[in-house]
């Protein structure tokens, strides 16, 4: 009888059939987010408030100013389209004008200031458009004070060099009733004695925070105001003008009307990143982000803006 041979060298094993896998053989990696423990959701929650946070600053000290570019852009044309003489509809000169729309074109050299548009109102929102004119003083140019407002650090900052100004610099507004040239005659810190408008005369206001930087925000009443008076005659005001608004669109107010829409963009927030969690489950992290970066993106636009509203409106 012949003995089968045995080759020395080769384990047992080795007569396991290929397609049998080793009992000892790892299970695959997870696929998806880690689970939920409560470690994982602290760390999630610190992530996500830094995302926040870091997203409000870049808006509020950045991206404002690309938007206040873009609206600046916008408000000019549309009111050089005002006024040109084949345009149907005049600009505007006085009685009810809606928020928003444009009244006057500023320029003031020595502060950096070239063709401003100046928006009708002075809440936090027209401010990010651009230097806003207080509703119940009269326009640039016509009899009595008429008071403009600027931010100083946000949303482009166009009123942020007013301190350079010195008595005797010039300042021009176009309106729809004509240029007019003003001349700087004082720059107070505060409040303070406002000038008198002389008899027949008028003035015109300029108002920001004092300085860069958190001043604005921890002293909104420390504001700087610049007096100029207009060196021809005035024109006459049309009737209808506000004899008061709101203290919102006082200078150093921001908007507490905004906090409701700051509630709601949060809780979008926080729904768009619980869907992106439970997409990261489904089509993997890259599908996820492709489809959820533009979603947060623009809820994290609209969360700052309305966090801005509530800053002062000159800051």
């Amino acid at each position: 009888m012949v003995k089968p041979l045995r080759v020395e060298g080769i384990s047992e094993a080795s007569t396991e059939s290929p397609d049998e896998e080793p009992s000892g053989a790892s299970e695959p990696p997870p696929v998806g987010p880690p689970r939920a423990r409560p470690v994982v959701l602290v760390l999630a929650l610190i992530l996500t408030s830094s995302v926040v946070v870091v997203f409000v600053g870049v808006f509020a000290f950045g991206l404002s100013a690309l938007q206040e570019q873009r609206s600046q852009r916008q408000l000019y044309a549309t009111f050089r389209g005002l006024l040109d003489p084949a345009s149907e509809v005049p600009p505007p000169i006085g009685g009810s004008i809606p928020d928003g729309t444009p009244i006057a074109l500023l320029t003031a050299p020595d502060a950096g200031i070239h063709d401003a548009a100046v928006v009708e109102g002075t809440s936090a929102t027209d401010l990010l458009q651009g230097p806003g004119h207080l509703r119940d003083s009269p326009l640039p140019g016509q009899a009595g004070d008429a008071v403009l407002l600027g931010r100083s650090t946000i949303a482009g900052g166009p009123f942020r060099n007013l301190d350079r100004l010195r008595a005797g610099d010039q300042i021009v507004v176009r309106t729809g009733q004509g240029r007019f040239r003003f001349v700087v005659e004082d720059l107070r810190i505060g409040a303070g004695r406002a000038p008198l408008i002389p008899g027949g005369g008028a003035l015109m206001t300029l108002v920001t925070s004092s300085g860069n930087g958190w001043l604005g925000v921890l002293s909104p009443t420390h504001l700087l105001y610049v007096d100029t008076k207009l060196e021809q005659r005035p024109v006459a005001a049309p009737r209808g003008r506000p004899a008061t608004v709101p203290s919102t669109e006082l200078p150093g107010h921001g908007d507490p009307g905004a906090w409701p829409w700051v509630a709601l963009w949060l809780a979008a927030f926080v729904v768009a990143c619980a869907l992106s969690w439970w997409l990261w489950f489904r089509l993997g992290i890259l599908r996820t982000w492709l489809i959820a970066i533009p979603v947060l993106f623009a809820i994290l636009w609209g969360l700052s803006t309305e966090i801005v509203r509530l800053l002062p409106n000159v800051y």
